[in-house]
């Protein structure tokens, strides 16, 4: 196994921990789930480059590499809109981004069968880094609270207001990913 899928696959396997901290109320478990979802952005960027400045694309990258990113993100994103109970990230934002999701992975489906690569476009790149943006920037809020800092209520709901924009900006980067890519590839799609 090379060095690209090594990232990959330890992204995937960072998920269970980033999960357990996020939910474990230990000491500084928001700073500790921070770092494993900082450490596994850093594999998403560094896994593709690696592979493509290297010539070390393989059949399990191409597989591996966007089935890792879905399956942090919408962890982030569902135990999130838990433990925000609603607020910022609820139900509607994670509907929409798995539904994106799935819908993108059946498109690769449908087009590999006809020998084409559904590769992921600029939107689909800014999409990606926007929604880990945003998920750093919730994630770092909450790791703030584990040192004990303390804001008054008006910078709270001013840093409210912040992150939800940064999610609704993700979903709609999420929702003009999702359109292009079916635009793009619609035609493979046999409605008959």
């Amino acid at each position: 196994m090379n060095l690209p899928n090594k990232l990959t696959l330890m992204r995937i396997i960072l998920v269970p921990f980033f999960m357990l901290f996020l939910y474990w109320d230990i000491p500084y478990h928001f700073t500790i789930a921070l770092l494993i979802f900082a450490a596994a952005s850093i594999t998403d960027a560094l896994d593709g480059k690696i592979a493509r400045k290297y010539n070390l694309v393989t059949t399990f990258g191409k597989f591996a590499d966007p089935l890792a990113d879905k399956i942090l993100v919408l962890a982030a994103f569902a135990c999130l809109a838990d433990i925000m109970q609603g607020q910022i990230i609820n139900g509607i934002v994670v509907t929409i981004i798995a539904a994106r999701e799935f819908m993108v992975s059946g498109l690769r489906l449908v087009t590999a069968e006809k020998g084409v690569v559904v590769a992921a476009g600029i939107w689909g790149k800014l999409k990606t880094a926007f929604t880990m943006v945003a998920i750093a920037f919730i994630l770092i809020w909450y790791a703030i609270g584990d040192f004990g800092v303390s804001f008054d209520r008006a910078t709270e709901v001013v840093i409210a207001y912040v992150l939800l924009v940064l999610v609704w900006i993700s979903v709609l980067l999420t929702i003009i990913s999702g359109g292009i890519y079916l635009k793009g590839y619609a035609k493979y799609i046999d409605m008959k």
